[in-house]
Order: C-alpha cells, then structure tokens, then sequence
C-alpha cells in the first residue's frame, strides 16, 4: 500500500492538546475489474496518547480524492465544493462534526468514520473556503 505522510500539526480544542495529519493512500477495490481505489485519511489524536480518529475520503461515484490531478488534501464531490484537508479550520470542522455524531477519541484504539458523512456540514460551515475550494492557485 502506498501512502504519503506529512508531520504532525497541533490543534488546541478547550482545555485539550491534538495532534493531527493528512495522508492519502490505496486500498483494493471491489468487484470485476477493480484496481486501486485513492483515499485519504484525517487522523486526530489527543496529544499524549496512542489512540486516534481516523476520518476516511474513499473514492467513490460522485466523490473524488487527490489523485494526482486534485491538489494534495483535496475532497470534493461531482459539481460540488473542494475542501483542503491541510487547512487547520477544516481538519477541525471534520473533529467537531465527527464527535457531534458520537465518533470518540480512544486512549489506544483506532475509531475510524465515513467523512463523507459530513462533508455537506462541514462545506457549509467553511463558508467562502469551500467556494474557494481553499486551494491557492
């Protein structure tokens, strides 16, 4: 499985210390015919402990990821807005939307969600960003 990783950035939620990050990487895809599907991964921890949330962007019908076309960190859906997973704003809308639905923060374990479930939500809270599809040209 290739992947791509950057280092960790730091995110102060309340009284909390998180540490975050953005990769993409390839699993098999389903059925005849199916090759690599591209993904990527928001992956937040409370700093301190092993445990993470992994929030997924599989591809998918109407649902694009970077793919060597998309900028690095890129969501988006067909005629739909682009989301910038690297940017701070967005990396915690996806936090706060993903607990709001009762996603946890394990100690050790990994509890992983579909972002794409929030994806509307969080499009709408980022406002002009995602018009802007918060890329730089």
């Amino acid at each position: 499985m290739a992947r791509s990783e950057r280092k960790p950035r730091r995110m102060v939620v309340g009284d909390g210390t998180f540490l975050w990050w953005v990769r993409h990487d390839h699993v098999a895809g389903e059925g005849e015919g199916a090759g690599r599907r591209c993904r990527n991964l928001l992956t937040v921890r409370r700093a301190g402990v092993t445990g993470r949330l992994l929030v997924v962007f599989a591809e998918g019908p109407g649902r694009m990821v970077s793919d060597g076309f998309l900028p690095s960190g890129a969501v988006t859906t067909a005629g739909g807005p682009a989301l910038n997973l690297h940017e701070p704003g967005t990396a915690r809308a996806f936090l706060d939307a993903a607990l709001a639905a009762g996603a946890q923060l394990p100690d050790r374990a990994t509890c992983a969600v579909d972002g794409w479930a929030f994806f509307d939500a969080v499009a709408a809270t980022r406002g002009s960003a995602a018009d802007g599809g918060g890329f730089s040209a």
